[in-house]
């Protein structure tokens, strides 16, 4: 009951794996001046993360944000179709060529995608030597255990053996443990498997 007292007026009642819900999601972020700075520093934070040059970025999940209004040229994209996106996109299966990525940048995805291992081995392909994965993701920790397990309206399973998710919609689908499972707990395991992301920053 307090999840959906909690949920904004826009979006109450609504499906979350319907896209309009995104592109709802995108105007609650652009009139909620507080909101919306958060978002401003998250999105600073990426852009420096980013190495100088050119090459094209891709966005992963930018229905619901603005990314673009920071990275000239950006290449948004989103799972399904969204007014504000370039291209429909699943982060599992990119169609892009070999190194031909400076970047891939995304707010708020990692954690729904189903088999994260993909995700890693096709910007293993595509993110060119030098180039970068820059995401801001839940993470965990007591305030955030408290907050995800009473208001928030997805799964948060620290716990859980598995990387994968249980089919799902394509934001239904999520655990917010997942960035801090992959990176803390199984970090050692994420740097066997994927040693050319060895080199991790983490706030």
């Amino acid at each position: 009951m307090l999840k959906t007292w909690l949920a904004h007026p826009l979006t109450r009642g609504l499906d979350i794996d319907d896209p309009q819900t995104t592109h709802l999601r995108l105007q609650i972020i652009q009139k909620k001046g507080f909101l919306r700075q958060i978002y401003y520093e998250w999105y600073q934070a990426i852009v420096d993360a980013l190495p100088l040059g050119d090459g094209a970025v891709l966005e992963i999940g930018a229905g619901g944000g603005f990314m673009s209004e920071f990275i000239p040229g950006l290449i948004t994209s989103e799972l399904f179709y969204c007014p504000n996106v370039r291209a429909v996109i699943d982060g599992l299966r990119l169609p892009f060529g070999s190194q031909s990525l400076r970047g891939v940048v995304m707010t708020n995805v990692l954690h729904h995608l189903p088999q994260p291992r993909l995700f890693f081995a096709e910007a293993t392909r595509c993110v060119r030597p030098g180039g970068v994965v820059a995401m801001i993701e839940p993470w965990v920790s007591s305030w955030s255990r408290f907050v995800y397990t009473r208001l928030h309206h997805e799964p948060f399973e620290p716990e859980t053996l598995s990387w994968e998710l249980p089919t799902s919609g394509p934001l239904s689908g999520a655990n917010d443990a997942l960035p801090w499972i992959i990176f803390v707990r199984d970090r050692l395991k994420f740097e066997r498997e994927f040693p050319q992301w060895r080199k991790l920053k983490m706030p």
